[in-house]
């Protein structure tokens, strides 16, 4: 398929640092306790797109960072995203991730919460071995924001009046907030002038607000098996994402009413109805129309930057998390 080949050559222009950064998150994962090692390779391992490394590397790369502490970098904000995906589980009682059983399905809520909070911490050793206060700075600010975030999503769970504005707020902050660090850190980590960090800054913001409204489009178009998890997932938890948002807001009072009811009741026994009314109302329209505006935006931020094979990378990257169907 054209668009797998899109992304492999993506990864191809860091191909030798993706490979070093795997060789570190295997490392690191080291314990003497034989489940948390258990638990940390079975999710690490899941086959994820560890696009959040990713960016750490083609960042690097595009401010021609010639040292080598983006690999550990690189591992420390992989290791914080794991983390929060052992955490959200738990909280979402999910048991289905990446096309297989997640860890709190398999081994319990407190194993899995635990885990996640051994990744926290080792990402923090790390941090403190890369040496550079400005990093641990950013890093530490995301984990929180990241948690915040988190804490708002909890308390809109079936709750049909939020607003667009509270929603982007919480996806800025449980999503983004890791895209932005990932670029912010390699930019600082370089030590290219302030222009380009921020324009690495607005770029992994943008990209990271995409990236969510896709997934959450994703959530009434997409196909289970491709996606490794169930669609109306979001809305059997009570989440009012844009697509149920925009069509509380902009449908007629009937389907405005369908929605903020299945929102209450977590009504997946009106999924089909409610896919049908997201789509008649314009709302996965919508939602694609603002996620194509961020790539956009995250594309614009770094025309600053000059010319490589990473940058050129970072903008194909932008269209891609746009057009894909996981």
């Amino acid at each position: 398929m054209p668009q797998q080949d899109d992304v492999r050559r993506i990864y191809t222009t860091v191909e030798e640092e993706f490979q070093a950064v795997n060789e570190c998150i295997m490392e690191q994962l080291h314990s003497d306790v034989s489940l948390v090692e258990k638990i940390g390779h079975y999710i690490i391992d899941a086959g994820g797109k560890r696009l959040r490394p990713l960016l750490v590397l083609l960042s690097a790369g595009a401010c021609q960072y010639q040292g080598t502490q983006h690999i550990p970098l690189a591992t420390i904000i992989e290791f914080l995203h794991t983390a929060t995906l052992l955490h959200d589980d738990v909280v979402d009682s999910s048991d289905l991730r990446r096309g297989r059983s997640t860890a709190n399905a398999r081994w319990g809520n407190a194993p899995s919460v635990l885990v996640g909070d051994f990744l926290y911490s080792r990402a923090f050793q790390m941090m403190v071995n890369i040496g550079q206060l400005d990093v641990m700075n950013i890093l530490a600010n995301a984990t929180n924001v990241i948690a915040e975030g988190e804490v708002m999503q909890l308390m809109n769970v079936r709750n049909p009046n939020i607003t667009e504005a509270q929603y982007m707020d919480v996806i800025r902050s449980k999503t983004a907030m890791l895209f932005e660090a990932s670029t912010h850190t390699a930019a600082l980590l370089a030590g290219v002038p302030e222009e380009q960090v921020q324009a690495l800054k607005d770029y992994g913001n943008h990209l990271g607000l995409a990236f969510q409204l896709v997934d959450d489009l994703l959530d009434y178009t997409g196909d289970a098996e491709a996606m490794g998890k169930n669609v109306g997932d979001d809305l059997a938890e009570g989440k009012p994402t844009l697509p149920l948002i925009y069509t509380m807001t902009h449908g007629t009072p009937e389907q405005a009413k369908l929605v903020r009811d299945a929102i209450r009741s977590s009504g997946l026994d009106v999924l089909d109805e409610i896919l049908v009314t997201v789509s008649a109302c314009g709302a996965l329209e919508y939602t694609e129309q603002c996620a194509q505006k961020h790539a956009q935006k995250a594309i614009d931020a770094i025309s600053i930057l000059p010319e490589s094979p990473q940058c050129t990378a970072m903008i194909e990257l932008a269209r891609l998390s746009v057009n894909r169907t996981t």
